[in-house]
Order: C-alpha cells, then structure tokens, then sequence
C-alpha cells in the first residue's frame, strides 16, 4: 500500500507518486512574513510536515518547496508603520518563523524561496502571457490576468466563469486584502500593480513602468523556479487559498506554459479556537510563544494540532492541550516500558528509534502505520497506537520483541513528528489576585454558597484561569 491522499480538484482519495523520476515534487504556499505566524497557519504547516514524514517513512524522497511571501500589502505596510526597509522587516519575521518552526520539529524546505528575489521571473512570466493574448496592461501601468480566456478557469473549486462575480473573496468566505485596480472585468486579477504612493520606495522597474507584482503571480514564478517549469506532483494549503489563489495559480502557469500545472491538491481545514473563529477582537489569535507562556511546550501544541482529521475543522481547546500533555505522557511510559526489556535508557530513544529508517514489518502497530498511508488519518493511527499501549504488549515480550516493537513505534513517531521525553511542564504562579480569588470560591463552596462559587469559577476563567478542586484545596493552571 503507498500513500493515499484526498484530491480537492478530483474530489477523491488518489495515490501520490511522482509522475517522473523517483522525487516527489511538493510545493506548499509558506507565511507572509508581517508578523509571528499563529497557530491556525501552523496546523497547515505541520499537516504539510507530517504528510511529507510519512511519504519518506514509505520510501518516497520528497522535493519540499515552500516559500516565503516578503512582499505584499501586508508587508509593505506594516514596514512602513515601523520605519523599516522592507527587507529588514521581513527578515526578522522570517526568522521568527525558522524558529517556531524548529521549536515544532518542523523539517527544513528543501528550498525556500522568498517572493522579492524571483521578481525577474515573475516579469518574465507576466510578459509571456502579454504575448499569448491571456493578459493586458492598462493605463496605469498595471497589468490584469484575462480570466476570460481561460476556459477552465474554476475546475479546483469546481466555480464556473458565469457564476464567478469578483476576486475580493476567497474560498472560506473571508473578504481577500487586495488594492483595487482598474480592469476590465472585476473576475480579472492583477499580475503587476502600478507604483502608488502607499508603497513607498518598494517597487520595481518592468516594462509596464514601477510597480511590484501581484500575490498570486509570486507562486506561480516561483514554483516554475524550483521545478524547472515542470508539471508538479503535489500542492499544499490552507482551504481559504483554493479560491482565488490557487485557482489563479493554475490559470497563470498552465497559459504560460501550454500543460498541467499541478496533479494532485492538499488542502487543510480551518481551526476553530474555543469554539469560535480566531480573531484579534475575540484576542484567540494565539501564537506558540502564547502557548508556551501559559505552560504548554512546543510539542504538545504539535500534538494537538496534527491529532485530528487534517479534512475537518480542528476545535482547538486548551482543555485539548492538556489531554495532549497526557498523551504524550502515556506514550513516555509505554517507550520506558520497552526501554526496560530491552536495557536501554530514555537519553538516547530518539536518536535511536525515531528515525526515517522504518521496519519491514510494522507487527502490532501496522494498523497505525496504515492508517498514515489512508489519507493521513493521524486520529486513527494516535488510537491504534494507544490501542496497542492498552494491552501491556511489554509485559509478554523478550529484548528482541521489544527492541523491534520500539523501531516501528519510532518510525510512527518520526512521521508524526514528535519527539518525546523532551517535554519541560512549565510552572506559572497565579497573581495574587487571581489566588484570592480562587480562596473566595473555594471559601464559598464550603459554606455550600453554590451559586457564588460558579459566579467566582466564570470569574475566574474570563482572566485565563482554570480552578482544579482536590479533597483538601484547589489548584489554578492557566487556561
């Protein structure tokens, strides 16, 4: 059995192979770089990291090409806000997020291209589809994508040319942040943008006069950079980019160069926060520093983000977090269970086990390998994992039963990316107000006042605090 992965454009579950050559060619749109990235872009990111784990584990060496966006509105305004050159913004942000990445046991790309460095392919492009009629300049200087002459424009989000009514909206229903152009059809989007004073002194000189491209044009150049302008295997992303982005993506590089852009689409469900959408109003827009500052260690945050169906909205909870505390605690116990058969220590267990480097033979955790290869279902895989803990398999085996039940537990592990015994639960102190607080509750619910110990519990969670009852006091954790 290889891989199997849902198809968004075919709308079924495909194997993914590389089309020619042993390599499969996978290209995932990365962050803007305008600020930390929070952990609804990271649940796309280590679903996208996970998927390209298991493809090696299978045996299938993966081309990972994800990009950095340092030019867009976003990043020309927020650098300008802050007094710094474009490139200075950006790459600090960058950094930060090469960073996070590598606190979430992220892969590295194996390139990473950035948007401002392929400007002259992106020009290179936009005058290859000025010759074969696909796009048009305005007065302006701007240059617009015809999506008229395109006539299966639509066919990833299965969105027809007659029903589509503008680009300002993608496809998770979010109003798109772009400049307004003159066109001449609001369906029609902008490949390059003439310089406007916003800008500033980030812009560049074209054939059309100043300006800088277009966001969807970045990809669409950089992809062709990367792969030599060949058909790719896969392409990754969050669902809101497959209307208009990816759709646009597809129209751009199949006009310029007459074949298939892409053969299979990987798109990630959105996260969901406390039962609500993430927003800044909501202050839900958490990023892994948050998490870290209320306790929770980069891989339990990974844990929580890759357990649930990658095809389905995550309810991202803190009470989700502390599950995956115990979790992980749970498969600690169970390596050490191992680890003792076999004489081993927990220091060298992941240098070890958790290697690319599978067995032939996956024995008692086969359905949990299987269930990676169908679709990457890690919810299956985590419960046919603790399927196996629950029947104390340490109990009944020898060193050598052991020591291989610990290699394809380590080969599971490194395709979902986690490490263990690296976790440091991390102490916070309540102030002392939230403890007072916390004193009248538990004041209140001796003197069997119920109703003002709920009143102080709600109190209590609106500032970020969880009260645990013992049969002798209580116990704050941040929320």
């Amino acid at each position: 059995m290889s891989v199997e992965l849902y198809d968004t454009l075919s709308r079924s579950v495909q194997k993914l192979a590389p089309a020619s050559g042993d390599t499969l060619r996978f290209y995932c749109c990365g962050p803007t770089v305008y600020g930390p990235a929070h952990i609804g872009n990271f649940r796309t990111f280590l679903i996208q990291d996970t998927l390209r784990r298991v493809l090696e584990v299978d045996g299938t060496p993966v081309k990972h090409v994800r990009n950095i966006t340092d030019l867009d509105d976003k990043t020309i305004r927020r650098s300008q806000e802050e007094g710094k050159s474009l490139v200075e913004f950006t790459a600090h942000w960058t950094d930060k997020f090469h960073a996070d990445c590598e606190a979430l046991n992220m892969l590295p790309p194996s390139i990473e291209p950035s948007a401002v460095a392929h400007i002259p392919h992106q020009i290179a492009l936009v005058e290859k589809l000025i010759e074969k009629g696909h796009a048009y300049a305005t007065e302006d200087g701007s240059v617009y994508f015809r999506v008229g002459s395109f006539e299966d424009y639509g066919r990833l989000s299965r969105l027809k040319q007659r029903e589509l009514k503008t680009q300002t909206e993608n496809s998770a229903g979010e109003l798109n942040d772009a400049d307004e152009y003159d066109r001449e059809s609001v369906t029609d989007f902008a490949l390059w943008k003439s310089r406007k004073p916003e800008d500033g002194e980030n812009y560049w000189t074209s054939p059309w006069g100043e300006g800088r491209p277009g966001w969807h044009l970045e990809c669409s150049a950089m992809v062709d950079s990367a792969f030599d302008g060949e058909t790719i295997d896969l392409h990754g992303g969050g669902i809101d980019l497959c209307f208009p982005h990816h759709e646009n993506e597809i129209a751009q590089s199949e006009c310029a160069h007459g074949h298939d852009f892409c053969t299979h689409w990987f798109h990630s469900a959105h996260l969901m926060v406390e039962g609500a959408k993430m927003s800044k109003s909501l202050g839900n827009l958490y990023t892994l520093d948050d998490l870290r500052e209320k306790g929770f260690s980069p891989m339990i945050v990974r844990y929580t983000l890759i357990a649930g169906s990658y095809r389905q909205q995550l309810n991202f909870t803190f009470d989700g977090l502390h599950a995956s505390q115990s979790a992980l605690t749970r498969l600690e116990r169970f390596a050490e269970a191992l680890l003792a058969k076999t004489g081993e220590t927990t220091d060298d267990f992941n240098a070890q086990y958790v290697t690319v480097d599978a067995p032939e033979d996956f024995g008692r955790l086969a359905k949990a390998w299987d269930a990676l290869r169908n679709n990457l279902n890690t919810a299956a895989c985590l419960g046919a994992i603790f399927g196996v803990i629950g029947s104390n398999p340490a109990a009944s085996l020898d060193a050598e039963g052991a020591r291989a039940l610990l290699r394809a537990f380590g080969s599971l592990l490194y395709a979902l990316g986690l490490e263990l015994f690296t976790v440091e639960v991390q102490k916070i102190d309540a102030p002392e107000a939230i403890i007072a607080l916390a004193q009248a509750r538990w004041d209140a619910k001796q003197a069997k006042d119920w109703g003002q110990a709920d009143e102080l519990r709600d109190t209590l969670l609106a500032q970020g605090w969880v009260v645990k009852d013992s049969k002798d006091g209580f116990e704050l954790e941040p929320k």
